[in-house]
């Protein structure tokens, strides 16, 4: 069993991780720590001091709803998950993370039109 790095608890919600196979559990955003706990095995668990996050990058679809996030951490990992309130998740971590290391990811579009000017040498 982990042993949970917060000394308090802000914030509890259920979630999937999708690092490899998906898996279901919580996300909690406590006062040192951004933790995943797996629901059904307790040695799958994800815990990220926030002095360790680089940067946080949202997907969002219709400029309005957020599907999942992922957190970059300064070693270069990727973690991405997706909660039942996406927004009212990262307003938590936004408590924690500084808000010019918050991003959104660019669109489907946006690559696509990124990639065509780099083809065609367009500026």
């Amino acid at each position: 069993m982990a042993q949970s790095q917060n000394t308090k608890v802000d914030f509890t919600i259920h979630a999937t991780s999708m690092l490899g196979l998906t898996t279901y559990g919580n996300i909690m955003i406590g006062d040192k720590a951004f933790e995943f706990y797996n629901e059904k095995n307790v040695q799958d668990f994800i815990q990220i001091p926030w002095t360790e996050i680089d940067r946080v990058e949202a997907s969002v679809l219709f400029k309005k709803k957020i599907s999942r996030f992922v957190i970059f951490t300064k070693e270069g990992m990727h973690f991405t998950f997706s909660t039942r309130d996406n927004i009212k998740t990262l307003k938590e971590v936004k408590k924690y993370v500084p808000e010019d290391r918050m991003f959104r990811s660019l669109s489907f579009f946006d690559v696509i039109k990124r990639g065509l000017k780099r083809l065609f040498h367009i500026k």
